[in-house]
């Protein structure tokens, strides 16, 4: 009997353990509020990312953009990193990449995206937008849009609509945005496809080259 007292005694223990964790959490997140009903928030450890809808002594819900809701214990949002994405303010910027076919004027790329931006009337004048020149890619000259919205849950939206107006305006200017290729050399192909195959020429020989 003593010796199953104290089994049972240390498994209620470390079942206490957890419980007690998840309650010290939970007033923990209730009055330091490290994150409030409402909060757009992203659980790195869970893979979770939604907004959160209840806050409780035990365990918090947290709604995700795909409608699920997830009980989250209280113990994971304290110990773990959580990235609140609307804890000081709801702005949220958003980028659009952009690339261009070689020989295109870098300086013109960048005051075609700035007035994409000046000219959108939900993109906020400050923080001002930035367009960047970030470097030569395999087949294009790359470039970003940084420009900032007002609120979180406009920002998928915004993207997709400032992406938009820079398809539309590189394509007024007549710049093209190029696509990956690729040089195929084949070295060897095997007789029975070889005569389907159309005929290649063999490319002339430069000057000096042996026979």
């Amino acid at each position: 009997m003593a010796v199953l007292a104290g089994a049972l005694g240390v498994g209620i223990g470390f079942g206490l353990q957890n419980i007690v964790n998840n309650f010290v959490s939970g007033f923990i997140l209730i009055f330091e509020q490290p994150i409030k009903v409402g909060d757009k928030v992203e659980i790195s450890s869970l893979k979770l990312m939604g907004e959160v809808r209840r806050i409780g002594i035990r365990s918090s819900i947290i709604r995700t953009f795909a409608g699920a809701d997830v009980v989250v214990p209280n113990s994971n949002l304290i110990q773990s990193e959580v990235i609140n994405w609307t804890l000081s303010d709801t702005k949220r910027r958003v980028e659009v990449l952009v690339g261009v076919k070689y020989g295109t004027d870098p300086q013109r790329v960048v005051e075609l995206l700035l007035d994409v931006a000046r000219e959108s009337p939900r993109i906020l004048k400050h923080p001002p937008p930035a367009a960047l020149f970030t470097g030569f890619g395999d087949s294009s000259l790359n470039f970003v849009l940084r420009v900032w919205t007002a609120t979180f849950d406009e920002s998928i939206v915004q993207s997709s609509e400032v992406a938009i107006a820079v398809n539309a305006a590189l394509k007024a200017a007549g710049i093209e945005i190029p696509f990956p290729q690729r040089d195929l050399h084949v070295r060897s192909v095997a007789p029975g496809v070889a005569a389907d195959l159309p005929a290649i020429q063999d490319p002339p020989e430069e000057p000096g080259s042996p026979d």
